[in-house]
């Protein structure tokens, strides 16, 4: 498609994807860069896993709350998601497995990331939603369809979030188990909007666990 957030930087780090046995695409969140989401990388394993970040059109996936009609959100968010599977697909290009792709994203991003695997339900490495849940005025089970295999899903969020209502952070996590996904769903007492040393910590396991499944399967 064509949009705000087409033809913009795809930011990587890591090892080179021709390289690389696993990836991980990050997604930032409002006001930040691709830059800036890649430097959370910095504490992943950086040997044989491919980072790479989409960029957003002015910093911003889409203009609204994610809460807000989703028409309101256009193009943006059809964009952004769009800019995503961009950066899936070019891992996938380069020979890596569907299921050894992890997407992640904080805020903003982790809404958009969250949409976007649960609209594109497969096997992947993994989902990481940081201080995020699915977009929509509402959030319905029946709305959603497809098996996402086991793919490992991390929720991750302050309970008293001042964006993102702990009860959105419930109903995305009932999505993802409706869609068959290993689901882990953390609220942090009082954290407020940002991302702790235990969601790191998850994090890196989550793609550490990647190589050794490919590693195992040599």
């Amino acid at each position: 498609m064509t949009g705000p957030h087409q033809d913009q930087p795809l930011v990587t780090a890591g090892a080179p994807l021709e390289d690389a046995d696993a990836a991980a695409v990050l997604v930032h969140g409002r006001g930040a860069t691709a830059q800036s989401i890649v430097r959370m990388a910095e504490g992943f394993p950086s040997e044989r896993v491919a980072y790479l970040a989409p960029q957003a059109a002015r910093n911003t996936w889409y203009p609204n709350p994610f809460t807000a009609p989703v028409e309101s959100n256009e193009p943006g968010r059809s964009s952004g998601l769009a800019a995503i599977d961009d950066a899936v697909e070019a891992a996938i290009d380069a020979g890596i497995e569907r299921d050894r792709v992890l997407v992640l994203g904080f805020s903003q991003g982790a809404c958009l990331s969250s949409e976007y695997v649960a609209r594109n339900p497969q096997r992947y490495g993994g989902l990481a939603v940081l201080s995020g849940g699915l977009i929509g005025e509402t959030v319905d089970v029946e709305d959603y369809d497809g098996d996402l295999d086991g793919t490992p899903v991390f929720l991750g969020c302050s309970d008293v979030d001042p964006h993102i209502a702990s009860e959105r952070v419930e109903e995305t996590a009932a999505v993802f188990e409706h869609l068959h996904a290993d689901v882990t769903k953390r609220l942090y007492e009082g954290m407020g909007h940002g991302v702790n040393d235990d969601e790191r910590e998850f994090v890196r396991e989550m793609i550490e666990d990647l190589l050794t499944d490919t590693k195992s399967s040599r």
